[in-house]
Formats: structure tokens, sequence, C-alpha cells
């Protein structure tokens, strides 16, 4: 418990640090985190962490990273016509591997970039938020997705008595998956209560629910494909908390959802 205490301070002190200075900095260390956590998901799945296609995978989370505004250059392709070449890429993989990359590894890479690439990357756009205001709305679901999670465990601690989904995640409860839920929805209307300019009570009430939701079941899919390998953390980067992905599994469902559902007024 020390150790996780002491990493957990750390870590946060420079995470929300970086996050409150915005523009490179945040931009950088977001990049640093997607690259690792893409790592820690090649190395579990048991693909060659640095042979050629898991390379490409690389590269294209980079490319999702790539902070084309910031930089003054349009992005050439829209999303769709991005992923569509990303994925023609990985099939073509197959043909000239003769099959060493297989239809198999393409699917596993191609679900990991999108899912962490993709996760990371609006993250950074929740920060760079058109309308000014991106710390703010960065926070309201930093602090709705870490509320839920407090939430969950204490009430699930003191209250749960119902499995939520054994064969998945056996410690968890109904009841602290509902407490985790009014956490969260507490914390949003407390924001709208904070910049009723920016935020009415209807649509915190939204954020608060999605978070809390989203979250949870973000940390479920890391549980279910840890399961799958018979792993208890997907890295060793933070002593006493594992790696990136076990610490941003509810983040890099959350950040694209709100925006993807366009929950977040920017």
């Amino acid at each position: 418990m020390k150790q996780r205490l002491i990493t957990g301070i750390i870590a946060g002190a420079v995470f929300l640090g970086l996050c409150f200075l915005g523009g490179w900095p945040y931009q950088l260390l977001l990049t640093a985190m997607a690259l690792i956590g893409f790592y820690e998901f090649v190395k579990m799945t048991g693909i060659q962490t640095f042979g050629g296609t898991a390379i490409v995978g690389y590269l294209s989370v980079m490319c999702f990273m790539i902070p084309w505004d910031l930089i003054g250059i349009s992005e050439w392709f829209s999303w769709e016509q991005g992923m569509w070449l990303l994925m023609l890429v990985f099939l073509l993989l197959t043909v000239i591997s003769k099959n060493k990359s297989d239809i198999k590894i393409a699917a596993i890479l191609f679900t990991g970039i999108v899912y962490i690439g993709m996760g990371f990357s609006y993250m950074a756009i929740a920060r760079g938020a058109g309308d000014g205001h991106g710390l703010i709305w960065t926070f309201l679901l930093l602090c709705c997705i870490w509320g839920s999670d407090a939430g969950a465990y204490f009430v699930g601690r003191s209250f749960g008595k119902n499995k939520l989904w054994p064969a998945i995640s056996p410690n968890k409860t109904v009841e602290g998956a509902l407490g985790g839920v009014l956490i969260s929805i507490l914390i949003s209307i407390g924001f709208a209560l904070f910049v009723p300019d920016l935020l009415t009570i209807g649509r915190a009430l939204l954020i608060g629910i999605s978070c809390a939701i989203l979250g949870q079941l973000g940390d479920l899919v890391q549980s279910a494909y840890k399961r799958v390998y018979g792993i208890k953390d997907s890295g060793s980067l933070l002593p006493g908390h594992g790696g990136i992905l076990d610490r941003c599994d509810s983040w890099i469902i959350v950040f694209p959802f709100v925006h993807i559902v366009m929950l977040m007024p920017y």
C-alpha cells in the first residue's frame, strides 16, 4: 500500500501538472503513454513487440497522436479514410509476410491501435477544446471517472453483496457499481453549479452517468482480455499500480465516447 501510495502521488502530480500546462508538454506525455500502452498490449498478446507488423502499429498510434492543428498542417485524411487505409496496410502485410503475420495478428494489432490510439488522442482533443475551456472539460471527465472508481470501491466494500460480473471481475458488486454512478453524478452536477455558463444540469447528469458506466465497462474490458491471457497487470511501469493500461483503461473508453455522442459542448 505504501508503494502504491507513493507511486500514485508522484505519477498523479506529474500528470496533473502537465495537464494544467497543456500544449506540447501534455501532448508529448499523452503520446508517450499511448506508445507505452500499445507496447503493453502487444507484449500481452504474445506478438513480437518490435517485429515488423508491430512497428507499423507504433507508427499508426503516433499518427493518431500527432497534433495536426498545433503544427499547422491539416489532416490529410478523414477518420474513415484513415481507418480504411490502416486496415488495408495490415491486410497487405499478411500477404507480404507470407502469413508469418497472419490475419489474427493483423486483427489484434488493428484493434489495439484503435482502442489505444483513439483513446489517448481524444484526451488530447478534450484538453485542446476550441472553446478555450479544455482544462475544465478534462478535469470534469477525470474527476467523474476517479469519483466513480472510488465510489464503487468504498460502497462495494461496505455494502456489496451481489456480484456484478464474477466471470470477468469477481470482486466487483452491483452495489459498488451503483455507488460509483451516484458519486460520478454528484461530481458532474457540482461542476455544473461551479460553471453554469458552460454546463447545464441536464448535460452534467448525462456526462456523470456516461463516465461512470463507460468507465466501469472500460475496466471490465481490461479485466476480460487480461483474463484471456492469464495475467494480472498489463505492465509494471507504475509500482503498485501495474501498467499504463491498468491505470487508463477507463479514460481511453470514456473520452472518445462522450465526444462521439456529442456530450461535450465543444
